[in-house]
């Protein structure tokens, strides 16, 4: 079963998940803390090389499963155009309204 994203609790997370899946930059942007931060499967990455390549120019998109810690973790199945579709973890830090950092990687099988 997908979560609908107007339900996630946490409003930064659904403002980043709502942009993410519109694939609006300007959206995605403004949901994050400047100078915000990211890892993939535990590697810090360049977020902004990081979403280019695994959002934007490759159709990502996440159909969340589950929330968990007051919606700041998620597991979702992530899909984009050159990976597919995988199960994710997903964990953020949301400092004045906004995602200052987010981790991600895949989902432990259940």
């Amino acid at each position: 079963m997908t979560l609908p994203v107007d339900r996630l609790r946490e409003p930064a997370v659904r403002a980043f998940v709502a942009a993410l899946n519109a694939h609006d930059r300007e959206a995605f942007a403004a949901a994050l803390t400047p100078g915000a931060t990211m890892s993939d499967d535990g590697t810090e990455r360049d977020l902004g090389q990081w979403t280019e390549r695994e959002v934007f120019s490759s159709n990502g998109r996440m159909a969340v499963e589950s929330e968990d810690e007051g919606g700041l973790a998620l597991v979702a199945t992530y899909s984009n155009d050159t990976w597919g579709a995988m199960r994710t973890a997903w964990r953020f830090t949301v400092e004045d309204g906004k995602v200052a950092r987010f981790e991600t990687g895949q989902a432990p099988v259940e």
